[in-house]
């Protein structure tokens, strides 16, 4: 008698577990739903990396209209506009980035970044004051320091500058920026130090090259300076150094550089040609 009522105890216990397992078609849904969301992560990762911008832009358009909540959607957006160098629309987007309950304090720098992309300095300054002091990232400082450079808070701009260089391991690029902001002061030595550290940090950063004799240029000296170059950054260096002085009233040493430009480059260096020829028929019918 007892076999019988262990049996129905056993199919008792199998009808209650039925009951409670997701059917076949439920598992294999769930199942596609997981594959969708891998799916979905590489393909964003491919927008953000190796796919056309503005194809990238279309696609995380789309897929926000689907989860307008998503953050990271809303983060894909932004930075896709930003690399189609649509930087008005990115503004906008980034503003819906910090807009969300669960931004970073890293999303406030990126708007930021797009703000003085667009050209709104004001607002992009409004931006910086919102992030938290603790936040001390090279990129914030970085941006601190252009803004303070284009309100001529020089001592602000330097003090931002040197705290960026040390908070990050390539500063060339930034080194190359404070030397610009020191140019445009007419502090041209401090400039042309600032350009050479940014030179030895990364000797192919031909526009720290093409600044540091601007630099010189601009105290009258018109000596190459000694640093690693290509033929065809020297031509392109005599140039800049030629039309320097011709700036300066200096013309015929201008002219010279000019023609040891021309002569350098190992092909045709049309821009200084043109030049030349300008001065030169500007001397004839004067």
């Amino acid at each position: 008698m007892r076999r019988p009522l262990s049996l129905t105890a056993v199919l008792a216990g199998t009808v209650a577990m039925a009951a409670c397992a997701p059917s076949g078609d439920e598992t294999v849904e769930r199942a596609f739903q997981d594959v969708n969301v891998i799916d979905e992560t590489d393909l964003s990762d491919v927008m953000l990396t190796v796919a056309d911008p503005n194809e990238a832009v279309a696609y995380f358009s789309r897929t926000l209209k689907e989860s307008p909540d998503r953050i990271d959607i809303r983060r894909g957006l932004a930075v896709s506009y930003v690399r189609a160098k649509r930087y008005t629309e990115a503004a906008a987007a980034w503003e819906l980035v910090t807009d969300h309950p669960d931004s970073l304090p890293e999303d406030s720098v990126s708007r930021a970044d797009t703000l003085i992309r667009s050209g709104d300095w004001a607002t992009a300054e409004t931006v910086l004051d919102t992030i938290p002091p603790t936040h001390e990232t090279f990129g914030r400082y970085r941006l601190e320091a252009m803004v303070a450079d284009s309100n001529k808070e020089w001592d602000r701009a330097d003090s931002f500058y040197e705290i960026a260089t040390g908070l990050t391991t390539t500063p060339a690029n930034v080194m190359n920026n404070w030397g610009y902001s020191k140019l445009t002061r007419g502090d041209f030595r401090g400039a042309e130090r600032l350009f050479g550290e940014a030179i030895r940090q990364d000797d192919t950063l031909f526009t720290a090259k093409n600044n540091l004799v601007l630099a010189r240029g601009a105290r009258g000296d018109y000596s190459l300076p000694v640093i690693p170059m290509t033929q065809i950054e020297r031509a392109q260096l005599l140039h800049t150094m030629g039309l320097s002085a011709i700036k300066r009233g200096d013309v015929s040493t201008g002219k010279g550089l000019l023609r040891d430009a021309i002569e350098t480059h190992p092909q045709y260096f049309e821009p200084a040609v043109r030049a030349l020829e300008a001065l030169d028929n500007k001397t004839a019918s004067g």
